[in-house]
C-alpha cells in the first residue's frame, strides 16, 4: 500500500489498519511490510498499547517462576513467603505480581509464624535433597563376593540375632527384624552357609491393632513361601500408657526366622565372630575406609 505526499497524513486511518493487523496476530515486521511503514517511531505510535501476539515472544527461563509466583500471590501469600518458596528476589516478585490485589494483612505474629513455617519447609526440602545425594553411595558397593556376604552375615547375626548367655544356655539360631533388606541379606547368608530351606521356621511378631493377615502375606511373599507354613503369630498387646509411632500403613511388624537343629550352627557363628574380632589389625582411630 503506497502513501501519497505527506506519507502518514492519514495517521488515524493508518493506525486503525495497524491495530487490526496486530489483533489478527501479525508481528511488527509483517505490519511494517504490509503497510509500508519504514519509520520505527511512526510504527511504535501506530501500535502503542497493543500487546504483541504470544507467538512472537521469546521463551523466558523465568516464565514458570512468574506463573507460580502469581498463583501463590492469588492464594494470599506474602512476598517473603513467595521468596522462600521459589528462591527469587523480592524485586522480581514485585514486578511479576504488582497488578494483583494485595493479600489481607495478618497479625504480625501470624505472619512470622507462616514465614517461619515456610523457611522450615524449604530447609527440609534442602535436607531431603542432600540425603538423597548421600544415599547414592550405594553405587560404591557393587556385587558382593561370597566372602563379603559371609562376613556381613556373621556381623549381622551377632548384632541382631539371639545369643547364648552363661546364665541362659540357648544355642539357637534365631533372628528377628522388621527391615526387609536385612531379612533378604540374612536369608542369602543362610543359603551361602548351606542351610536347607526346610530347616527354616517363620513367624510374624506384630502389634494387635495392625493388619496381621496382610503382614503375613507380605513376609511370605518376601521370603518366597506360602503363608500357610508360618507358625502361630506372636501378638503384642497394646499398652495404653505408650504412644505408638509404628501406626502407618507400611507397618508389618517383625519377621522371626529360626533355624531348626541350629545348635552346631550357632557355635560356629560365635566362633566366626570371635575370629573376626581377633583378626582386627587396623587401629580404630586410623579413619580408613
Amino acid at each position: 500500500m503506497a502513501h501519497p505526499t505527506g506519507k502518514y497524513a492519514d495517521f488515524e486511518g493508518l493506525r486503525e489498519q495497524a491495530v487490526t493487523l496486530r489483533r489478527e496476530g501479525l508481528s511488527r515486521r509483517q505490519i511494517r511490510d504490509r503497510l509500508h511503514v519504514d519509520n520505527n517511531d511512526i510504527l511504535n505510535r501506530l501500535l502503542q498499547g497493543e500487546p504483541a501476539p504470544d507467538w512472537t515472544r521469546r521463551p523466558n527461563a523465568k516464565d514458570g517462576l512468574r506463573a507460580r509466583a502469581r498463583e501463590l500471590r492469588l492464594q494470599g501469600w506474602t512476598y517473603d513467603q513467595i521468596q522462600v518458596e521459589l528462591g527469587c528476589s523480592k524485586s522480581s516478585i514485585s514486578l511479576w505480581v504488582r497488578d494483583l490485589p494485595k493479600p489481607e494483612r495478618r497479625p504480625p505474629s501470624e505472619q512470622a509464624r507462616l514465614a517461619g513455617r515456610m523457611r522450615w519447609e524449604h530447609e527440609l526440602a534442602v535436607r531431603d535433597e542432600q540425603r538423597r545425594r548421600t544415599k547414592a553411595a550405594a553405587q560404591e558397593i557393587g556385587p558382593l563376593s561370597d566372602r563379603d556376604l559371609f562376613l556381613a552375615g556373621v556381623a549381622l547375626y551377632w548384632a541382631e540375632g539371639a545369643k547364648d548367655k552363661p546364665y541362659d544356655r540357648r544355642e539357637n539360631v534365631l533372628f528377628v527384624n522388621s527391615d526387609p533388606g536385612v531379612i533378604k541379606l540374612y536369608l542369602a547368608w543362610l543359603d551361602l552357609l548351606g542351610v536347607e530351606p526346610d530347616r527354616l521356621r517363620y513367624r510374624v511378631m506384630i502389634h494387635m491393632t495392625a493388619d496381621v493377615e496382610g503382614a503375613k502375606r507380605y513376609w511370605a511373599d518376601l521370603v518366597g513361601v506360602d503363608v500357610s507354613v508360618f507358625q502361630k503369630t506372636t501378638i503384642k498387646k497394646h499398652n495404653p500408657t505408650t504412644v505408638r509411632k509404628n501406626v502407618v500403613d507400611t507397618y508389618r511388624g517383625c519377621l522371626v526366622v529360626r533355624v531348626s537343629q541350629g545348635a552346631d550352627l550357632y557355635r560356629r557363628i560365635e566362633g566366626w565372630w570371635t575370629g573376626m574380632v581377633s583378626g582386627i589389625t587396623t587401629p580404630p582411630s586410623s579413619g580408613k575406609v
